[in-house]
């Protein structure tokens, strides 16, 4: 049974995610690799603004009873996020960068631009 939820869980995820490079893409983005993982870090997507390297958080919450989906981006998890961008750019030339977040509540989708810094 268990199973099951996750599977769910994850197909959600991943529904929020393709919602959220359309809309990104609607805007001028280009997705350029989703779901970059290692130990101790995911980014969601890494996109490319122009010159600069956007990685983004996706966050989905049907329901606001814990602060809705911005809430749920802690200090812990801008940590991560931050390593795995570190990791993902170790090798590659300097360029500009910066974090945005894609919340998705219930129906509602808000794209924050610069939503925190790699020393937050």
């Amino acid at each position: 049974m268990q199973a099951k939820s996750n599977d769910t869980t994850t197909a959600r995820g991943r529904e929020a995610e393709d919602r959220a490079a359309k809309y990104l893409e609607c805007y001028g983005q280009r997705v350029i690799l989703r779901n970059f993982r290692i130990r101790g870090g995911e980014i969601d997507l890494i996109c490319r603004d122009g010159k600069t390297l956007v990685f983004v958080e996706v966050r989905q919450r049907s329901r606001s009873d814990f602060g809705g989906a911005g809430a749920s981006i802690t200090a812990t998890k801008r940590r991560r996020i931050v390593l795995a961008a570190q990791h993902y750019l170790a090798g590659k030339p300097a360029c500009d960068c910066r974090f945005d977040c894609v919340l998705i509540d219930g129906e509602q989708l808000e794209w924050i631009k610069n939503a925190f810094a790699a020393d937050d």
